[in-house]
């Protein structure tokens, strides 16, 4: 995981926090990493790196959420990342595509859109705190998703409307959108 700790020293290492809750996270991640070599793996307890998506959507309209199993939450995709990954970019994407079954995903932009640090319960084991890289990526015209093994279900809903019982993504949401209208225009 050598190759894939570099990319996320890259990546957060070029990111361009859009305030300054985004910037002390973008710090926190970057000293986290310069102290542990492992920090990529789910054996870094209690915390370690992690990569999601929020996915879109082709017109950037509605999102698309998972009623996690172990949490009873909505939330975006996303999840650790695996010995094979080699970038963050694209664990976010391997999880993206496992977690709604949609092939032809495709990220959006050059970087991550959003960075989160939070506490979990117990129900997730020896995990305590999963610092989170998120990604913007869309979805191919008509896209059914499927449920995986890992979600209660999946669902798509309106980026302003999203469902009782989701975690908070707003921030999250508004910096995807915006980073996929960029894109389209």
């Amino acid at each position: 995981m050598s190759e894939l700790h570099a990319d996320a020293l890259r990546v957060l290492g070029t990111f361009r926090p859009d305030d300054a809750d985004q910037a002390a996270l973008r710090a926190a991640y970057l000293e986290f990493l310069s102290r542990h070599a492992d920090g990529m793996t789910r054996g870094c307890v209690p915390a370690h790196l992690t990569a999601s998506a929020l996915i879109l959507d082709a017109s950037a309209s509605r999102v698309l959420l998972t009623l996690h199993r172990k949490g009873g939450f909505w939330a975006q995709v996303g999840g650790h990342c695996e010995p094979s990954d080699v970038t963050l970019a694209g664990a976010a994407l391997r999880e993206a595509r496992e977690e709604s079954g949609i092939d032809g995903l495709r990220i959006v932009g050059d970087g991550p859109v959003d960075l989160d640090r939070h506490a979990l319960s117990s129900a997730f084991g020896t995990c305590g705190e999963h610092l989170d890289v998120r990604y913007a990526i869309v979805a191919p015209e008509d896209a059914r998703p499927i449920v995986s093994d890992e979600s209660r279900d999946v669902a798509w809903f309106p980026a302003e409307a999203l469902p009782d019982g989701c975690v908070d993504i707003k921030a999250l949401v508004t910096r995807a959108r915006r980073a996929a209208v960029l894109e389209i225009s």
